[in-house]
């Protein structure tokens, strides 16, 4: 599951250059995924709101070109939560190879507990677990938006509670330093941040996870940077669009 939530995360951008919307909003944002100095994949991810006091999240990943023919993704994420985003239910249907999981993650954010049920459909088997979650607890994806609405000098760092599904963790975040990301047609001001969430933090591989923030009210995600070692190596995400909605 972790290996599937990874890329997952991933997420939103660019608002109008002159005033940019404060987030959050509804959004669609496009992405590119590159792997190895190529083309590996697309991403999008949609924003929404589900009631007056839910968003609502999707985010499809799709391998393509000649990754996919090595090696098929095909995973369709969806996360509802409250406003703060915490997360209330997580649905994940991911296509890796020969592999097809259902993974359902429940919250009962008044008892504090998370119920989480992966089904395998090749192999027809169930898996669950029950674990003890903090009051707001994130998924992957509702982590990121929840990020976009903090402020963080560069320096500073936040905590985040956030979870797989198998384990909660107070996840560290820092705001790193001010750079300029040009994603081949536009140049955006941005703040670099780290999360810390490899290394059995959250997931036991090694690896680093960096994204960038747009400096200003929109919070646009316009780069993510997954540094893993040998072989699967660097696997970067790029905005390629972005819809207000």
């Amino acid at each position: 599951m972790a290996g599937r939530l990874l890329i997952a995360p991933l997420l939103l951008i660019a608002a109008s250059a002159q005033t940019p919307v404060k987030f959050p909003y509804p959004e669609r944002l496009f992405y590119r995924v590159e792997w190895h100095m190529i083309r590996a994949g697309i991403a999008s991810v949609q924003l929404s709101r589900g009631t007056s006091d839910d968003w609502e999240i999707n985010l499809d990943l799709e391998s393509t070109g000649t990754v996919a023919r090595l090696y098929r993704v095909l995973d369709k994420y969806r996360t509802v939560t409250q406003d703060g985003f915490c997360t209330e239910n997580v649905e994940l249907d991911a296509q890796q190879g020969k592999r097809h999981n259902i993974t359902l993650l429940a919250f009962d954010n008044k008892a504090h507990k998370l119920q989480w049920t992966e089904r395998d459909l090749v192999k027809m088997a169930t898996d669950r677990n029950e674990i003890p979650i903090a009051p707001c607890t994130h998924d992957i994806v509702a982590a990121l938006a929840a990020l976009r609405t903090m402020k963080l000098e560069l320096g500073q760092w936040a905590s985040v509670p956030v979870t797989n599904g198998r384990k909660m963790v107070f996840a560290k975040v820092q705001a790193q330093n001010r750079e300029n990301v040009n994603t081949g047609e536009k140049t955006y001001q941005t703040i670099r941040y780290e999360a810390f969430l490899f290394n059995n933090v959250l997931y036991r591989r090694k690896g680093r996870l960096f994204l960038w923030l747009t400096d200003d009210a929109a919070r646009i995600p316009v780069q993510f940077r997954f540094q893993f070692g040998f072989p699967i190596g660097t696997i970067s995400l790029e905005l390629e669009k972005q819809e207000t909605l």
